[in-house]
């Protein structure tokens, strides 16, 4: 079963501004996995879910138009990118568009682009999570267009997906290239990676982020990725079709690159 597991839901890469005597960002080059969790905190699961929930919730009955990592804004803060990308997916597919987000919470993208999706003429957003952000989206929040699922098995029962979405997943899974070839093997016509932190670096390196408490209280391990050995790995089995800037800067000197991916012949 393909599961989505030691997925730590990604947080807002722009409140973490360059600054050196920042206590909060990316730190460290740990050998291994299990070196960085000793160094991290970790997290509130529960905590952190249910305050995900009751921001989504507010967003779901208009108080507010955008969340995002439980952070309500006044305003929607558009990922243009992203958007864009799923529009060519729908305009390649006759309109029609079918969205495997894998790690997408409780749908913080859906919900950020509902007024333009919702003017295609078909749509279904199908999100792959944690048991209990299955439970709480299916109670909660699916509508005629959102669905949840518990692993990429079962979403493929209800519908074929037109594209998969990893939006700010992969730096946080303990695996990241054994994920990432599972999920390939499902031959997706089309992938959408955002927010890779890419680094010049002949290897990966693996550090710890520190979350700002205002955004939740919170430390845990996060890759970095040797840009050689990343898109040598992706190009094995997909085109790279485009690399875009991200526009996010953090106190590693990195690279946060979104890149479209189309499934080669």
């Amino acid at each position: 079963m393909t599961k989505l597991k030691d997925f730590v839901p990604p947080i807002l890469l722009d409140k973490l501004r360059e600054n050196p005597l920042r206590r909060y960002g990316w730190f460290g080059n740990y050998e291994n996995w299990e070196a960085a969790e000793k160094q991290s905190v970790g997290y509130d699961d529960n905590l952190i879910i249910d305050k995900v929930l009751e921001s989504t919730l507010r967003v779901k009955n208009g108080e507010f138009p955008y969340e995002r990592d439980s952070v309500l804004f006044k305003e929607i803060h558009y990922d243009w990118p992203i958007l864009a990308c799923l529009m060519w997916v729908a305009a390649r597919n006759g309109g029609k568009l079918n969205v495997l987000d894998f790690g997408g919470s409780l749908g913080s993208t859906y919900w950020q682009n509902k007024k333009f999706l919702q003017q295609l003429q078909g749509l279904t957003w199908a999100i792959v999570e944690q048991p209990r952000f299955v439970e709480l989206g299916k109670k909660y929040l699916e509508d005629d267009f959102l669905k949840f699922y518990i692993d990429v098995e079962t979403s493929f029962n209800s519908v074929i997906p037109d594209v998969l979405l990893l939006s700010g997943v992969i730096s946080y899974i303990k695996e990241p290239y054994l994920l990432l070839d599972k999920l390939f093997n499902f031959k997706i016509k089309n992938i959408i990676l955002e927010r890779i932190p890419l680094i010049r670096a002949g290897k990966d390196r693996l550090t710890v982020q520190r979350v700002p408490p205002k955004i939740y209280k919170a430390s845990y391990p996060a890759w970095f990725f040797s840009e050689d050995k990343f898109f040598q790995f992706v190009e094995k089995h997909y085109n790279i079709h485009e690399i875009y800037d991200c526009g996010y800067k953090i106190n590693i000197p990195s690279m946060i690159k979104g890149m479209v991916l189309t499934l080669k012949n």
